[in-house]
């Protein structure tokens, strides 16, 4: 997959984990050192943001979607946001779990480290169950995403889960 950033081209290194996979539990590191997992089988929906910068627009994303799913009645939601490495700042943002993939274990198993060495800038939505619900890679470092189309797929992710998956 390509993707553009001002002039530059730049590739994914491997394929992204694509819908109803199940999701591997990766640890990350905060700001502190200290270390957290997402992914996998947690019994709540993820949502889980990656970005090779931390810029304004992706901050107002960050608070949109708070405010989404405050208006929509959604809790019990694990969100994070996940940088390459501790060469970023990590901000602190309510709500949000902020971490560094200090051994490269998320973009590798989720497939969107790009060929610098960066994360690509994704929304991932996990089901209950651990599954990739949606996912939506942007093939433009400086776009944003499709937050009304998120909410939507969050609201199914947490309607759907029985415990039997979202086919039972």
């Amino acid at each position: 997959m390509q993707i553009t950033f001002n002039t530059s081209t730049l590739h994914l290194e491997d394929m992204p984990l694509d819908i109803g996979y199940a999701s591997e539990k990766v640890t990350l590191k905060n700001s502190e050192g200290e270390t957290f997992s997402i992914g996998g089988h947690k019994g709540a929906t993820q949502l889980l943001i990656t970005a090779p910068f931390i810029n304004d627009s992706l901050m107002e994303q960050l608070h949109e979607i708070d405010t989404l799913l405050s208006l929509n009645a959604l809790s019990g939601i694990t969100q994070a946001l996940i940088v390459a490495n501790a060469t970023h700042t990590l901000p602190s943002v309510e709500n949000w779990l902020s971490g560094y993939d200090h051994e490269d274990a998320f973009g590798d198993y989720y497939g969107v480290r790009l060929s610098n060495h960066e994360l690509a800038k994704t929304l991932f939505i996990l089901s209950k169950d651990g599954a990739v619900f949606y996912q939506e890679i942007l093939d433009d470092l400086q776009g944003l995403f499709n937050l009304n189309h998120a909410l939507a797929k969050i609201v199914t992710a947490q309607s759907c889960y029985t415990g039997q998956g979202c086919h039972g």
